[in-house]
């Protein structure tokens, strides 16, 4: 998969997207998916970390290199953190060149619309594809006070003029987060590059999800827009108290998992 590939899907088979911060993990999600996210939101999920802001670019490299050592088949996108390249196009390239250099990886993501777009077509002018990310902006948590649905009633307009301005700037395709469903569908509709919903619309031409969220791992909050395809994360609790309980009565080790001395 590159960016070309996922840009000429637009309309087609919907895009299989997931996040991944580890090889492992890599490996799993790129036996079905079309793009892999290595996203900020492991600040949150891996680093415990109470929101993306604290998420370093050196973060970010090394989470990207332990994906791409998995040899995914996917289109390796790896996010751009907070503070990273909104000081400009200069800062952003510098950042997103280091990224693409140390990991390997194909593209990078930013958040911002119309306030990042002279950002984008900098980046894309000189070889770096761009995956932007509209509507709910987790970097902007502060600013926008919370995390509550974009693009309802009169704010329609501007996260439509978000989306339009970095497509017009050379994206290759569009994140909508956590966009009222009638906004994220006519955006797509309008789009030239496919969207990627997460907590959209199912019109979106992809869907993504954070790995851990969808797979009950993460527990700290469970957003209102994800689906648990499976509770791993109690599995795994039950699990260790079942090794703690063996431990403690010397169930385990058993025979079989020791060594004669023949």
């Amino acid at each position: 998969m590159t960016p070309a590939v996922v840009r000429a899907r637009k309309g087609g088979e919907p895009l299989v997207c997931l996040t991944a911060y580890t090889t492992p993990m890599a490996r799993i999600v790129d036996a079905h998916a079309d793009v892999i996210l290595v996203g900020d939101s492991l600040g949150m999920v891996v680093h415990g970390l109470p929101s993306t802001l604290g998420v370093t670019l050196d973060m970010m490299i090394l989470h990207g290199r332990a994906v791409m050592r998995a040899r995914p088949r996917a289109l390796v996108v790896v996010d751009l953190p907070f503070g990273a390249y909104e000081a400009g196009p200069a800062q952003a390239f510098a950042a997103a060149a280091r990224v693409m250099a140390e990991t390997g990886c194909a593209a990078v993501k930013l958040e911002g619309g119309v306030a990042m777009a002279e950002t984008v077509a900098f980046l894309v002018a000189r070889g770096i594809p761009v995956m932007a990310h509209v509507g709910l902006m987790p970097q902007q948590v502060n600013a926008i006070g919370g995390y509550r649905v974009q693009g309802r009633g009169a704010d329609a307009e501007r996260v439509l003029a978000d989306a339009q301005a970095v497509v017009a700037a050379g994206a290759f395709a569009v994140v909508l987060e956590k966009v009222a469903e009638p906004l994220a569908r006519r955006i797509t509709e309008a789009a030239p590059v496919p969207t990627i919903g997460i907590g959209a619309s199912a019109a979106c031409d992809g869907q993504i999800l954070v790995v851990d969220d969808m797979l009950g791992i993460f527990s700290e909050f469970r957003p209102s827009f994800v689906r648990r395809y499976a509770e791993l994360g109690a599995m795994a609790e039950a699990a260790v108290a079942a090794y703690a309980a063996d431990v403690r009565t010397r169930a385990f080790p058993g025979p079989e998992h020791v060594f004669a001395d023949t």
